[in-house]
């Protein structure tokens, strides 16, 4: 980890923050001060204290240094590095465990996602008693391929689960900390993450969000690094919920 875990953050001499952001980076040189600035104007507009966390997930392009320089400008920015490429699933459980705010949201680093759709994810969230808020992305702005692998993904997994996720790829979600904190993360487990969140007993919402084109970069997802993977990740997942213990305690000894 770099210097950036080690700084006080948002909330310094003021408590720790309302609200943290969890932001995987691999190879997102480009984006990352344009998705910053977009974070910084949203973040305004709630009036909350806050912080974003951004994981750098082995990047070899230069993006380490990217966050870095943002990490020694703004005391909101905190910094965990990775020695090697270990995965999304890997960053955001990172991030997690080392988030301060009773609220964690979660976007990709490649300027897909809005950050001006978080104020209204969060509201919801705290409108609620849900675990969890998760994006629907409207009006997709991927290839034809991308759009409809994605749809037989999720048709797929929601089959195999029993669950009702309209779009788990979307990375925008809004969390309560302590839902995330009951689950243990596997490789590949961050798009079912909505999922593993019900299992432990914490509802679940939708609400719609923006998708823009990448402007900087190229994905680092395709059919081919999924499709298998995804089916070994999605049989574990059913696994899990046809196991899981879902007992309620009607009277404790101290009672």
């Amino acid at each position: 980890m770099s210097q950036g875990d080690r700084r006080p953050g948002s909330g310094d001499g003021a408590g720790a923050p309302d609200l943290s952001l969890v932001v995987p980076v691999y190879n997102e040189r480009d984006n990352v001060r344009p998705l910053f600035e977009e974070i910084r104007a949203a973040m305004t507009t709630m009036g909350q204290r806050w912080e974003v966390l951004f994981v750098d997930d082995g990047s070899t392009d230069g993006s380490g240094e990217a966050i870095d320089a943002l990490a020694r400008e703004v005391p909101e920015v905190r910094v965990i590095r990775f020695e090697a490429n270990c995965g999304q699933s890997a960053g955001f459980d990172a991030g997690f465990r080392l988030a301060r705010g009773p609220i964690v949201v979660t976007l990709d680093a490649d300027l897909q996602n809005d950050p001006a759709d978080i104020p209204a994810l969060v509201a919801r969230l705290e409108a609620s008693d849900a675990g969890a808020v998760v994006g629907v992305r409207v009006g997709r702005r991927d290839s034809l391929v991308r759009r409809v692998s994605s749809r037989v993904g999720n048709y797929v997994r929601n089959a195999l689960t029993g669950d009702r996720v309209t779009d788990t790829g979307c990375s925008l979600k809004a969390y309560r900390r302590e839902a995330l904190s009951r689950i243990k993360m596997f490789r590949g487990m961050h798009r079912f993450l909505p999922t593993l969140i019900r299992i432990e007993g914490f509802g679940v919402l939708e609400a719609p969000v923006r998708h823009r084109e990448r402007r900087y970069g190229a994905s680092k997802y395709g059919i081919a690094n999924r499709a298998l993977s995804g089916l070994a990740d999605v049989l574990a997942v059913r696994w899990m919920t046809k196991r899981a213990l879902g007992y309620r305690i009607r009277k404790t000894p101290d009672a």
